[in-house]
C-alpha cells in the first residue's frame, strides 16, 4: 500500500460491501471520493487515511479498527437453498453475512465453550457416490446421535444448535433464496442461516433440515456451477430432509390409505411437516407411485393454491437460541457488559442483534435466558463461573 492506515484489510472491505449490498460507486458518493479510490482500497494499492477511515467507518456502520482485523480463514462456499433465479449480489450479501456470523461466534469463543459438533461423518466426493440407502442411513444416524427417536421433532432448531451447529434466522429480503449453510474451518463447525422473510414454521424446519443434509453429505463436496449436479445436491438434500423429520417405519405406520389430503393435513399438525413434503416422502418410500403423487399434487394446488397450506399460521417458526443466550451469559456472568458486546465484535449493535436473533435495541438492555454454552474457567480452580445452566456446503470466498 502506497500510503494511509496501516493494517488496513483490502478483504474486510470487500466483505462490507457485499454485506450492505453496495456498489463501489454508490459507496464511493457516500464516503465523498471517487469510485477509483474505493478501487486501490479493495485492491490493496492504497489504504484510506484516518479521516476517509472513520467516514467509512460511519458509513458501513462498523468502528474503523474493525477494517485492520485480518480475515478468518476461509471456511467452505455456501450451497444456496433455491438460488437459481437469486441474483449475484444477493447471494453475495448472504454470503457476507454469514461471514460475520463466524466473527460473533469467534469473538465469543474466547469466552465460552459452544456446543461439540456432534454430526455423522461421510466423506463423498461426488454426489453421484451417493445412494437414497445412503441419504436413509445418514438420516436415521443422526437422530441416533442425538437421541431423538423416531417420532416427530418438538423442536429442530434447539436439537441442531445442541449439536454444535451454529444456526442464525434473519429476515434477508431475498424472498428466492430460503437458507445457505457452511463449514468453518476456523471454527471447526458448521454454520447456517435460515431467512425469515417467511413466517411459516412448517416450511422453517424443513429448510433446516434440508440445510443439514447438505452439511452432512456434501461437506467433502467441490462445488460446481453445472446446473445438473447442483439439481442432484438439492434433490439429496431434500432426501435428507424427509427421511430426517418423517423416519420410514414410524411415518408409514402413521398413514392410512387410501392417501387423501384430509388424512395428510392431519399428520401435517402431528410431524411438523407440510403437505407437499409428506407426499414426496410418501412416494420415496413407495407407499404412493408417480401417478397418485401427481394425483395428489394437483388436487392440493385446485384446492389450496401452489404455495400456502391450511393451518400454515397453527406453527411458529423454531427460533435460534445458542447466540442469543450466549450473549447474555457473558453479561450476566459478569465477563462483559451488555453495552460492550458490538463494539469487542467490531458490527454495529443491529447487525449483532439480527443475526443473533436479539431484540431490536437489546445490547442496552438485559433479559435472563437459558445458557446452552458454557464460560470457559477465567481463574485456575474457579468453577463458579464455568456455567450457568446445566447448500454442497462451499469455503468462504474472501475476495471476489
Amino acid at each position: 500500500m502506497s500510503r494511509g492506515i496501516t493494517d488496513f484489510q483490502p478483504g474486510r472491505l470487500i466483505q462490507a460491501l457485499a454485506a450492505r449490498a453496495l456498489s463501489q460507486v454508490q459507496l464511493a458518493a457516500m464516503v465523498g471520493v471517487s469510485p477509483a479510490t474505493i478501487s486501490k482500497w479493495k485492491s490493496g494499492q492504497q489504504a484510506p487515511e484516518a479521516e476517509a477511515l472513520d467516514s467509512l467507518s460511519k458509513v458501513i456502520n462498523v468502528s474503523p479498527e474493525w477494517f485492520t482485523r485480518p480475515l478468518p480463514k476461509k471456511g467452505s462456499l455456501p450451497l444456496f437453498r433455491s438460488n437459481a433465479s437469486a441474483h449475484v449480489s444477493a447471494r453475495a450479501m448472504l454470503e457476507a453475512r454469514l461471514e460475520w456470523t463466524q466473527d460473533i461466534v469467534l469473538a465469543m469463543s474466547e469466552f465460552v465453550d459452544f456446543p461439540d459438533v456432534n454430526l455423522p461423518v461421510r466423506t463423498f466426493t461426488d454426489p453421484q457416490q451417493i445412494a437414497n440407502s445412503d441419504i436413509e442411513e445418514a438420516a436415521s444416524e443422526c437422530r441416533d446421535l442425538w437421541s431423538l427417536g423416531r417420532r416427530a421433532i418438538p423442536d429442530l432448531a434447539l436439537a441442531v444448535e445442541g449439536a454444535g451447529v451454529i444456526v442464525v434466522r434473519e429476515e434477508t429480503g431475498i424472498a428466492p433464496i430460503e437458507g445457505l449453510s457452511a463449514w468453518s474451518h476456523e471454527l471447526q463447525r458448521p454454520l447456517i442461516l435460515l431467512s425469515a422473510d417467511k413466517g411459516n414454521g412448517f416450511r422453517s424446519r424443513f429448510d433446516l433440515a434440508h440445510e443439514l443434509g447438505h452439511l452432512i453429505l456434501h461437506k467433502g463436496i467441490d462445488r460446481s456451477t453445472d446446473p445438473e449436479r447442483y439439481k442432484l445436491m438439492e434433490s439429496q438434500a431434500h432426501r435428507f430432509a424427509g427421511a430426517f423429520l418423517l423416519p420410514a417405519e414410524t411415518f408409514a405406520a402413521d398413514v392410512r390409505t387410501p392417501v387423501t389430503l384430509d388424512s395428510l393435513l392431519l399428520l401435517k399438525q402431528r410431524w411438523g411437516v407440510s403437505v407437499a413434503a409428506m407426499i414426496m416422502r410418501l412416494e420415496a418410500l413407495k407407499i404412493i407411485d408417480a401417478d397418485a403423487k401427481l394425483v395428489l399434487f394437483k388436487r392440493r394446488s385446485a384446492r389450496w393454491g401452489a404455495k400456502s397450506e391450511p393451518g400454515d399460521d397453527a406453527r411458529a417458526p423454531e427460533q435460534p437460541r445458542l447466540l442469543k443466550r450466549t450473549i447474555e451469559l457473558l453479561s450476566s456472568s459478569g465477563v462483559m457488559p451488555i453495552e460492550s458486546v458490538s463494539s469487542y465484535i467490531g458490527l454495529a449493535a443491529n447487525d449483532v442483534e439480527k443475526l443473533a436473533g436479539l431484540p431490536e435495541r437489546y445490547l442496552s438492555g438485559k433479559a435472563s435466558v437459558f445458557h446452552l454454552a458454557k464460560l470457559k474457567s477465567m481463574v485456575s480452580g474457579d468453577s463458579s463461573i464455568k456455567s450457568a445452566d446445566s447448500g454442497v456446503v462451499l469455503p468462504f470466498n474472501r475476495s471476489r
